[in-house]
């Protein structure tokens, strides 16, 4: 079926195929090593890869790694002609995913399926394409995502990634067009945005879940970054 969601898994035996719809596999669970078009290599969490329509591929996988495929009849724009195959996905798409998994495991419902893919295809048209980074950034990011309450200071990101402080504020830079700091920022005020208006959780507890020990300095970082404080907010 076409313009669908489906949770599907691999074997380690390459095999190769094409098919005259196009075809975005997004890793759950494991990776999935994928030759298609120019690209040869990983596809990991976090990140999808895009098969255009006809294009033979040639993949294989772990036997317990999971994967959200899509199979569709078109692609947005901005995809469809972008020289990029694959790139790294935004959070909200990442959550969609996760809870699109939980919901195909638990029940087969065409419409409940229908309106699921309408959303994760309306969250891609609005999706930026963040090229894949070198495998050592897509560390880094991939741990600041998942570690935001937690103190992330450049030495401990630079043994991630297994280079210098140094080599990592530049090389990151080039390859997010941010600074740590600034890349570190931007995620923290975006979660704690999002759990002042979708929960009830007080300004204390959310300031501790983005990595902030001190109320006031959490609260003057967000009204520097959306312009209001964090208690308006709450009143919404």
């Amino acid at each position: 079926m076409i313009n669908t969601l489906s949770i599907r898994s691999y074997t380690r035996q390459t095999r190769g195929h094409s098919h005259d719809f196009h075809q975005i596999v997004l890793p759950l669970r494991g990776v999935i090593n994928i030759e298609v078009a120019s690209y040869r290599g990983k596809v990991t969490p976090s990140e999808c890869v895009i098969v255009k329509a006809n294009e033979t591929h040639y993949f294989s996988a772990e036997e317990n790694a999971k994967f959200i495929v899509v199979d569709t009849d078109s692609l947005p724009l901005h995809i469809l002609h972008s020289a990029h195959i694959v790139f790294s996905i935004s959070a909200p798409l990442l959550s969609f995913l996760e809870f699109s998994e939980s919901q195909l495991k638990h029940q087969i419902n065409p419409e409940i399926e229908a309106l699921m893919f309408a959303t994760f295809y309306k969250l891609l048209e609005e999706q930026k394409l963040f090229f894949q980074y070198d495998h050592r950034i897509r560390e880094v990011v991939f741990y600041i995502t998942h570690n935001l309450s937690k103190t992330l200071t450049i030495d401990v990101l630079a043994n991630i990634a297994c280079l210098s402080p140094t080599q990592l504020k530049k090389n990151f830079k080039a390859q997010t067009e941010q600074t740590v700091t600034e890349y570190i920022t931007k995620l923290r005020m975006q979660k704690a945005q999002v759990l002042l208006l979708h929960t009830d959780s007080p300004i204390a507890i959310v300031a501790e879940l983005v990595g902030y020990t001190d109320v006031s300095a959490f609260s003057r970082r967000f009204s520097q970054y959306f312009g209001v404080a964090p208690s308006t907010l709450k009143h919404v």
